[in-house]
């Protein structure tokens, strides 16, 4: 009878250390589990919004992310790229968010899901400095309009080429479009009103905004369409909070002073 006490004693023992060891590995495991890295495109040639200043990304929108994801408690990685590439690189899950001065449009919409709009932006035309006859849309007719590939204002001048009676060239990005102007080898330009407003009271360009403002465009933070809804929430929880305590305000003012 000792015998078997002690046996079963035994039994008892190995089958407890077995469960702590059994424990221990599980919680070890969910403790070496990786925290998800969201992947952010941006256009690092995009000042105010997005520029790279030394080894450091700066502008409205890498200050509005990061303020977002720390509001939120989520990690967030920038990745830059041209604009164009950005929702392809979305479609091909490279990317799971986008905020590059990306206007909302039904287009778009199509495939992304767009936050709350976070900018009031709307395109405009831009000249020469010397250029005296350019005062509104209607006097770019048989002119050459430069554009930045992807973006509505590179759309608006396609859609209403044949209207206006304009000859469009693109570029990859925002400097070479305004040096094209700027050279005279392009009779004007279309761009966000605030990326050129900044752009020329950073430097002087030799450029100058025409006209008043081709259309209303709003700013969104995009994720693929139907898939990071969870996110999106986040997304549009942080910037809400953002705008309440003052914290957008200040981003805003950092480089509009508005």
């Amino acid at each position: 009878m000792k015998k078997l006490g002690l046996l079963s004693m035994f039994l008892i023992l190995t089958i407890f250390i077995s469960a702590c060891g059994t424990n221990e590995e599980k919680n070890a495991g969910e403790e070496k589990k990786p925290e998800k890295v969201y992947k952010v495109g941006v256009d690092t040639t995009y000042p105010p919004f997005e520029f790279k200043e030394g080894n450091e990304y700066k502008g409205i929108d890498i200050e509005l992310i990061n303020a977002i994801a720390k509001d939120q408690d989520f990690k967030i990685k920038l990745s830059p790229m041209d604009f164009g590439g950005i929702i392809p690189a979305m479609q091909a899950n490279q990317l799971d968010v986008a905020i590059a001065g990306m206007s909302i449009t039904e287009e778009r919409k199509k495939v992304v899901d767009f936050s709350t709009p976070y900018f009031d932006a709307g395109l405009t035309i831009v000249v020469k400095k010397e250029n005296t006859s350019t005062k509104t849309v209607k006097d770019l007719k048989g002119k050459t309009i430069a554009v930045k590939k992807g973006t509505t204002g590179a759309k608006y001048a396609q859609d209403n080429a044949t209207k206006l009676g304009i000859k469009v060239v693109q570029f990859n990005d925002s400097p070479a479009m305004f040096q094209e102007v700027a050279n005279g080898n392009a009779d004007a330009l279309i761009e966000d009103y605030p990326v050129i407003s900044y752009a020329i009271a950073q430097k002087d360009l030799g450029l100058k905004i025409v006209g008043d403002r081709l259309n209303g465009d709003q700013y969104g933070i995009a994720v693929l369409k139907g898939q990071n809804e969870d996110l999106l929430k986040k997304i549009n929880d942080g910037l809400a909070n953002l705008k309440k305590d003052g914290t957008y305000d200040e981003i805003i003012k950092t480089y509009l002073g508005e």
